[in-house]
């Protein structure tokens, strides 16, 4: 029998290290370390509530939800007209509300199932990342751990929803460039992948066009969602030219203009606007919608818009009075809010918020006479405290050694936290950085790997970087362990209380 030909240096460097090859045990770990994570998410999930009635933001978007679920998909309360985001997460909070019922269980059960949903996501992907079930575990464990994750997947809130969406896409992302680089690496040992100057091409890209789905899926959760089409948008097309580089391509720019950029144009940029209407559906179907028919009550001059169909123009009519109300909700300079907080104390968590307090003679159950009941949206330290050690080293690895790792991890993490900079004053909160969260966690992911080592560099190398790795794990849990009754409202002490709040910014 004639022998296999070995794989050219261009086909080793387009397929990179192997996925590993223990897909059941792989899968079996995912799903164990998920269900720990739907135990804790799901843990209680009805507590606490401000007298049987939603607490913060969840205000605005649980009743909301509710007249979604009563009208058919659409908002019509113009005497509260306060509608300021995309109505998917809402609907998403009324599939809930329909199966349990306007209750705690029925508004929270949604932000819930997209809480263990990310704890999935994220080992598949860091899995993917590293090439490693271990640290895709490790992971895993972490995103169970991280407090911001943990209380957003337990309030009817929007930004657990976007976190889920921008991480899906992320995980489309990265499987649509292992895909191109399996399909360059067939055109280059069948010797046709530099035929033309422009390198070949590449076929349909479902995983891009997956990309582009869950991006308008967070797209119609908030606008934020229009960031990450743009910075997933440019790491698709960088991830083009390297893999047309890689495989030997004259041109890998002009290739990738040539060949990818159209496409990609139509599935990271028009396939979202496209989910971004199909989401309005049941709005235009209506006739009583929030601003539905805007357009002919205020009798706008169309102009240039006179051939776009009225039900378009009151969206976008719509769409600008949103768009004004986000641009002056500004910071009141003599009255800001208690829990406002800036973009630069985000990464490592310096303002959290307190979502609900209680305390008195109605609080029972510490063993004291003074008990405290409080939900406070906190990152775990020992998580959130390394986003600039993993941000300075990422950047390192990124640009210095050309790690496409920390390139697209980073990417993710900046393009939830750098546009926010550009309004400093317009009001933010915490919860903002709901979507960063994850990708800290990536972040993390590799830099575990490269301290745990090889198993090529010797028994002691490895042990000593297993033992840190499993010392850093057990810290985060233990961490997350202490914060559990400030993120679920367990019934403390009053000194408990004050010995949660560590920095004088938590109080």
């Amino acid at each position: 029998m004639p022998l296999t030909e070995p794989p050219s240096d261009r086909e080793v460097t387009l397929l990179g290290k192997p996925m590993p090859d223990d897909r059941l045990r792989g899968w079996v770990i995912t799903g164990l370390i998920t269900l720990v994570g739907g135990i804790l998410r799901l843990q209680n999930l009805g507590f606490p509530t401000s007298q049987g009635t939603p607490v913060f933001d969840e205000k605005h978007y649980v009743p909301q939800a509710w007249q979604m679920l009563r009208n058919g998909g659409y908002e019509d309360n113009y005497g509260y007209e306060l509608v300021v985001h995309p109505p998917l997460a809402k609907q998403l909070i009324a599939v809930g509300e329909w199966l349990v019922g306007y209750n705690s269980w029925g508004w929270r059960l949604s932000a819930a199932i997209a809480g263990v949903l990310i704890v999935l996501l994220t080992v598949r992907i860091a899995r993917r990342l590293t090439r490693s079930t271990l640290l895709g575990a490790i992971a895993g464990v972490l995103v169970v751990c991280d407090g911001v994750l943990h209380l957003q997947a337990r309030m009817g809130m929007l930004d657990i929803f976007i976190a889920l969406f921008v991480l899906a896409a992320f995980g489309c992302v990265l499987r649509d460039r292992d895909q191109v680089r399996e399909r360059l690496a067939v055109a280059v040992r069948e010797g046709w992948a530099d035929e033309s100057k422009f390198g070949p091409r590449l076929g349909f890209r479902w995983w891009r066009f997956g990309t582009g789905v869950m991006l308008g899926l967070a797209f119609a959760v908030k606008w934020s969602g229009l960031y990450y089409m743009v910075a997933f948008g440019l790491l698709c097309v960088f991830f083009d030219v390297a893999a047309r580089r890689a495989a030997g391509v004259e041109r890998p720019w002009l290739g990738t203009v040539v060949r990818d950029v159209a496409p990609a144009l139509w599935a990271i940029v028009a396939i979202p606007f496209l989910v971004y209407l199909g989401d309005y559906a049941a709005w235009f179907a209506s006739e009583t919608a929030t601003d539905r028919n805007l357009a002919e009550i205020k009798n706008l001059d169309p102009g240039f818009w006179g051939w776009v169909p009225a039900a378009l123009r009151s969206l976008g009519a719509y769409t600008a009075s949103v768009l004004d109300f986000h641009a002056h909700l500004l910071t009141p300079k003599d009255n800001p809010h208690a829990y406002e907080s800036k973009p630069w104390t985000w990464p490592m968590g310096l303002r959290p918020m307190l979502y609900h307090y209680e305390s008195g003679s109605n609080v029972t159950g510490c063993g004291d006479r003074d008990c405290v009941r409080a939900t406070m949206l906190i990152g775990t330290p020992a998580l959130w405290w390394l986003a600039l050690p993993m941000l300075g080293w990422g950047l390192w690895r990124a640009l210095f050694t050309m790690d496409w790792r920390y390139a697209a991890v980073l990417t993710g993490y900046l393009a939830g936290l750098l546009p926010w900079f550009l309004n400093l004053d317009r009001q933010m909160y915490f919860f903002y950085a709901t979507p960063m969260a994850p990708f800290l966690i990536l972040g993390l992911a590799p830099i575990l790997g490269q301290i745990l080592g090889s198993a090529r560099r010797g028994f002691e190398r490895r042990g000593t970087g297993l033992l840190v790795v499993a010392l850093y794990v057990g810290l985060v849990v233990a961490n997350f362990a202490w914060l559990w009754p400030i993120l679920n409202a367990d019934a403390i002490t009053g000194e408990r209380w004050q010995a949660e709040l560590w920095l004088p910014s938590w109080r």
